[in-house]
């Protein structure tokens, strides 16, 4: 079997928005989500510049023995994921009747595990950790918690692929659907945003230190870029076959038309350029489009050195003269690490919908591979109605979605 796979629903909680007309705005008026926290400064970080999420109280939809269980990541991937079921029109009566999947992107679970060994080493009793205590801190956490949650009877699990978390899981899930294994699956990713999380990246000088001006501290593909800036939520993205939204009657958003892989096989945290450059070959050559059809490259670019340089000389050595613009929504948002290929897929179906791409801001001087590109560091009006996103992350994994319109 072969069978098409659309995108039903859409839901998306961060730093640039809780709801998707939220986000649509700050993509097409090029507001930043990233502000200094003191926090981190107190705590010793040399970069406090982080995406800014406001930790949801879900006390009103979620009962105690229920919270319990979920650290923030997986309160983030709760709205996102009741969001993208009311745009799917996939209301509970029908998740308890049908088999649903899930396949979700999450690499960490540090804020329950530091809590928890706090409590052992202050209290030495491992009784006060808590029942809940275990499953915040597994890093398949995510998932376990929203097919509980959302009565989910399909395929269940998490996906750890580093920054490519979301993006596999949107991959993994529409080769399923293809396969005629699973007919809908609630796919996306997921990324805690507490100091714990990414206190090893500052140790190892990964951030930006332009703390004096939040804004303007990522900068992808820029030649003075000094470092990422973390960030996170959770963006979930509903897809199944076609005949099953028809059948629905489900209003179809887009069709993922490929699913592009690789890994680099080489050093662990240093990207090259071979890796990537075949995962976007791959995705296009399954595609079975013309790469000119390709209206927009949303890059994973996170404002490292190393990182976007390579990412630039892959993107020219398969497109070449041809390329359309390419810009990193990372200028805005920071890295959101596991929930960045599935928000940034979300991010690019906005912008496809609605006309638009988004400003690279911060753009202002280009390197020597970021001039071979067009890196638009103003908003342009722009109908296209096919995108390439890529995720790429730790241990040279690669992933890459070609997603087109249906209206």
């Amino acid at each position: 079997m072969n069978r098409r796979v659309v995108i039903t629903g859409m839901g998306i909680y961060s730093c640039l928005g809780k709801t998707l007309d939220e986000v649509r705005d700050s993509l097409y008026t090029g507001r930043s989500g990233i502000v200094f926290d003191p926090v981190r400064k107190e705590m010793g970080f040399r970069s406090a510049l982080t995406g800014y999420i406001e930790l949801p109280d879900l006390k009103k939809e979620l009962s105690r023995n229920q919270r319990v269980y979920m650290p923030e990541q997986a309160k983030y991937a709760y709205l996102a994921t009741a969001d993208a079921l009311r745009q799917s029109k996939l209301d509970p009566d029908f998740l308890d009747k049908h088999i649903v999947g899930i396949l979700y992107g999450n690499d960490s679970s540090a804020d329950a595990v530091v809590k928890s060994v706090d409590i052992m080493r202050d209290k030495h009793d491992t009784t006060l950790i808590g029942s809940g205590a275990i499953f915040q801190g597994m890093n398949s956490t995510v998932t376990m918690n929203l097919a509980c949650l959302f009565k989910l009877k399909g395929i269940s699990m998490t996906i750890s692929g580093a920054c490519a978390s979301g993006s596999h899981a949107i991959g993994l899930g529409t080769l399923l659907i293809k396969s005629g294994l699973q007919d809908i699956i609630v796919c996306g990713g997921a990324q805690e945003v507490n100091p714990f999380s990414v206190g090893s990246f500052d140790g190892i000088s990964a951030f930006s230190l332009r703390e004096n001006d939040p804004a303007r501290a990522s900068r992808p593909f820029d030649r003075d870029r000094d470092g990422l800036v973390p960030s996170g939520g959770a963006a979930t993205v509903i897809i199944e076959s076609y005949e099953s939204a028809v059948k629905r009657g489900a209003t179809i958003l887009g069709e993922v038309m490929s699913y592009g892989f690789s890994s680099n096989g080489d050093h662990i945290s240093v990207p090259n350029v071979d890796g990537p450059s075949r995962s976007l070959a791959m995705a296009i050559k399954l595609a079975g489009i013309d790469m000119r059809e390709i209206g927009y490259v949303n890059a994973h670019a996170t404002s490292t050195p190393v990182g976007d340089q390579n990412e630039a000389k892959a993107i020219y050595n398969v497109f070449g003269e041809s390329c359309p613009e390419v810009t990193s929504t990372k200028s805005q948002t920071g890295h959101e690490m596991w929930m960045a290929g599935a928000s940034e897929v979300i991010y690019s179906m906005l912008m496809m919908k609605n006309d638009f791409i988004a400003p690279n801001v911060n753009f202002e001087n280009p390197d020597d591979d970021s001039a071979k590109l067009k890196i638009p560091s103003q908003r342009i009006e722009k109908h296209f109605d096919t995108f390439l996103s890529n995720s790429f992350g730790f241990g040279g994994t690669n992933s890459t979605l070609i997603i087109k319109d249906i209206k």
